[in-house]
């Protein structure tokens, strides 16, 4: 028999009180209390990632999937932060969803470890939010 681990059942958890919110309600204010209670290194790069996404489509939906700040269009979730916090990673991971429009040939990247958010970093997830929601 599987055990899941503490960090997964609060994950699980989480994803239960998510799915039982009200739909169509402003979520935003949810998401950003989440990053706000964040350990400093995570919340850091999670309020500069909550910017750089919205930036780059502004038609995106903050949500939390899971414990973990997520955008959504159409119902359905497109990309979210992971924080090293969350699983007791060395790095948080932003990644996207099948749902995504990232495909390129047989095999790509859907998932990224974010040590840390410069310029670079933030120019190449703006590109990649654009082409996921192209």
């Amino acid at each position: 028999m599987t055990k899941f681990t503490d960090a997964e059942r609060n994950a699980m958890k989480d994803r239960a009180k998510e799915l039982k919110s009200a739909k169509g309600a402003d979520t935003e204010p949810e998401l950003l209390a989440k990053i706000a209670a964040m350990p400093d290194a995570d919340r850091v790069i999670a309020e500069r990632l909550h910017e750089v996404v919205k930036a780059a489509c502004g038609d995106l939906m903050p949500k939390l999937w899971y414990g973990m700040p997520a955008y959504y269009r159409n119902g359905k979730m497109i990309c979210f932060f992971q924080p090293a916090s969350k699983f007791k990673a060395r790095y948080g991971m932003f990644g996207f969803s099948d749902a995504a429009n990232l495909d390129d040939g047989a095999m790509w990247p859907a998932y990224y470890a974010i040590a840390e958010l410069n310029a670079d970093v933030e120019s190449r997830i703006t590109m990649l939010v654009k082409q996921a929601t192209s």
